[in-house]
């Protein structure tokens, strides 16, 4: 018999394996509330904003649908974005009042729904000096995707800056570029964006390499 260490490295390499899937488990561990588990004292969670936090409140809703038109009821999301000052806010801490990042996931409720507490961000600059239009980074992790999807949302009452964003107008197509604009409504006096994910099919939306 052949020892390994005497085979060529070449013969040693291993073959690259297949990814796996979100599946359902990451709301095990992540989406204690959506799984239908006891919260933790200390949870990252959908609320990146309390009342007092500087900027306009806002709340941000949709879904996720996949290539069948059906909706993806344990998707779950990470989002990241800027302050209202258009930075962002590093280091994660439950006492203050806002964070960048947050988490929400769709459930079998509510129509299927998932939903941010949070601040309309900011302006951010780009690597080439122009002001980005605010948007808020999203990352979609669900069963059947291999590597989470990379996306954003931007705002439809923000017509000019998004107009002259340097990632968003990179996007060649008009109505692809829809894809990434959320509707503003006013739900009992609150500001609401609505933004619904296509995974796949007719509106598709737009996901980065990123």
């Amino acid at each position: 018999m052949i020892q390994p260490n005497t085979r060529p490295t070449g013969e040693l390499m291993l073959r690259e394996t297949a990814s796996q899937t979100a599946g359902p488990y990451v709301h095990i561990g992540l989406a204690l509330a959506a799984a239908g588990n006891p919260t933790r004292d200390e949870e990252i969670w959908s609320e990146m904003a309390r009342p007092e936090a500087e900027g306009e409140p806002i709340e941000v809703v949709g879904t996720v649908i996949d290539g069948n038109g059906d909706l993806v009821r344990d998707a779950f999301i990470e989002a990241w974005q800027a302050d209202a000052n258009g930075e962002y806010q590093p280091e994660f801490d439950l006492e203050k009042p806002f964070n960048s990042f947050g988490r929400t996931a769709t459930t079998f409720d509510h129509g299927s729904e998932w939903s941010l507490t949070t601040v309309k961000p900011g302006s951010v600059a780009h690597a080439s000096g122009q002001a980005q239009a605010p948007h808020i980074n999203l990352a979609i992790f669900a069963r059947g995707i291999n590597i989470q999807l990379q996306t954003r949302l931007y705002f439809d009452d923000e017509a000019e800056a998004n107009a002259n964003c340097p990632v968003l107008s990179r996007i060649e197509s008009p109505t692809r570029r829809q894809t990434l604009i959320a509707k503003r409504e006013e739900v009992d006096g609150r500001v609401r964006y609505r933004l619904d994910v296509r995974l796949q099919g007719d509106g598709e939306t737009v996901f980065f390499d990123f």
